[in-house]
């Protein structure tokens, strides 16, 4: 899984300063952050409305326009993936009850 995860973060990051014209990624990241956020945001909902219709298929392709997204929005943060993989790797063996416990308080 790392690999296809990874393979696609170094397609986002090269594709960030493509031409706009011919790179959908960079045409997203000349639009800005807000843009790419609003098309996370999109991508989530429609994935949830896809759940809600018991739509496989749907959540399916939903699911991977959502990753996409994310990936791109965390490029555009210089977030690598291995920062959000690895705090996957420490999040698991620990309840979730006890990690959201765990976090600070507001």
């Amino acid at each position: 899984m790392r690999s296809t995860f990874h393979d696609l973060e170094k397609t986002i990051r090269r594709r960030r300063t493509a031409d706009p014209s011919q790179s959908y990624v960079a045409k997203l990241t000349a639009r800005g952050r807000g843009k790419i956020a609003q098309k996370v945001g999109e991508e989530a909902v429609e994935t949830v409305i896809a759940a809600m219709a018991s739509d496989r298929e749907g959540v399916v392709g939903e699911s991977a326009d959502l990753i996409f997204h994310l990936m791109v929005l965390l490029a555009d943060l210089d977030i690598p993936l291995d920062a959000v993989l690895d705090e996957l790797d420490r999040r698991e063996g620990v309840s979730g009850i006890a990690e959201k416990a765990a976090r600070p308080k507001d």
